[in-house]
């Protein structure tokens, strides 16, 4: 099977759904002739024109609001942010707005809106350039939060969020543009809701996502070493989230690591956790052990950032304290 790196899947998927649908467009900054900051949107500007590839000025708040009212009359916008940092100035015209009007208009009007955002630390871009908001709109109904790992994944639930009527944040970790993938040439969608178990496993189940998944298998392969066999479950999505198979493989294992880039309090781990102490606390042999950032903005500086953003490390020795050894 052919191999695509994670930015050119995610650029084929927007370039088929737009082939497919006439209402998809596209618009951020310099996504046009320039083809985005992580090469995502480059060719499209070319095959679709400026009509349907437009460029924006650097107003976050507008160019999302303008999504916001285009998707209420039929429009299908995929926005790109150049950060998701950035998200914060247009939260107004996602959470209460987008989020809030289908329900409010009794389904009679769709909310068929992508909002496209790079996630992510470890590149030492600094507190303003480095963080996961994941957490956040994953609390907000009326949002659906994707978090792709691979470029297969990416393609797939890209289209599947393209074809959705309602709001879907997307977010692609700035470590992952660069990595390949097997991507298939035919036709495929990926549904919301349905983790992935990337290496099947007896011993520990360790919940993770994003860039974590990739850290996450190769401790898994370490631990392997070490007589300690670990199933890795991706999320793909955080919201909805997949609690049927977390549940299945914790009453198998019988042990919980939960590892995620960004900070401890109010977070995905927080709900993976709730879920299995709500729902599986029986089938538990050991605690049930997060393995985070500290509760710090970004650091700049590459040992600072090193000891604020968890690493393979703090994997592995979770997955011990949870063993007891």
């Amino acid at each position: 099977m052919r191999q695509l790196f994670y930015n050119q899947a995610l650029g084929e998927a927007l370039a088929e759904e737009m082939r497919r649908d006439k209402t998809v467009t596209l618009w951020g900054i310099d996504i046009g002739p320039y083809g985005g900051a992580n090469g995502v949107t480059k060719g499209l500007w070319e095959e679709f024109g400026e009509a349907r590839v437009i460029d924006t000025p650097v107003a976050e708040l507008g160019y999302v609001g303008m999504g916001v009212g285009a998707a209420a009359t039929g429009i299908r916008p995929v926005i790109e942010l150049q950060f998701s940092d950035w998200i914060t100035l247009p939260m107004e015209m996602i959470v209460n707005q987008a989020a809030k009007m289908r329900y409010m208009f009794g389904g009679i009007l769709e909310m068929p809106l992508v909002i496209r955002a790079p996630i992510g630390g470890y590149l030492n871009a600094g507190a303003q350039h480095s963080n996961s908001f994941e957490s956040w709109f994953a609390f907000v109904p009326g949002i659906k939060v994707v978090v792709p790992s691979t470029p297969y994944d990416a393609k797939g639930l890209l289209k599947t969020a393209i074809r959705d009527n309602n709001t879907v944040i997307f977010f692609e970790h700035k470590k992952l543009y660069g990595i390949k993938g097997e991507v298939p040439e035919e036709e495929y969608t990926i549904p919301f809701g349905e983790a992935a178990i990337r290496r099947e496993g007896k011993d520990v189940t360790i919940v993770t996502y994003a860039y974590q998944t990739l850290r996450t298998l190769s401790v898994a392969e370490k631990l392997a070493k070490a007589g300690i066999d670990a199933e890795v479950i991706d999320l793909r999505t955080v919201k909805p989230m997949d609690e049927t198979r977390i549940l299945e493989s914790v009453k198998k294992t019988h042990h919980l690591v939960v590892a995620q880039e960004i900070w401890k309090t109010c977070s995905v781990s927080s709900e993976v956790a709730a879920l299995v102490a709500e729902q599986a606390l029986d089938y538990l042999d050991g605690p049930i052990v997060r393995v985070t950032a500290k509760e710090a903005p970004v650091p700049f500086s590459p040992s600072l950032e090193e000891e604020v953003l968890p690493k393979e490390q703090d994997i592995y020795d979770a997955v011990l304290k949870t063993l007891g050894r």
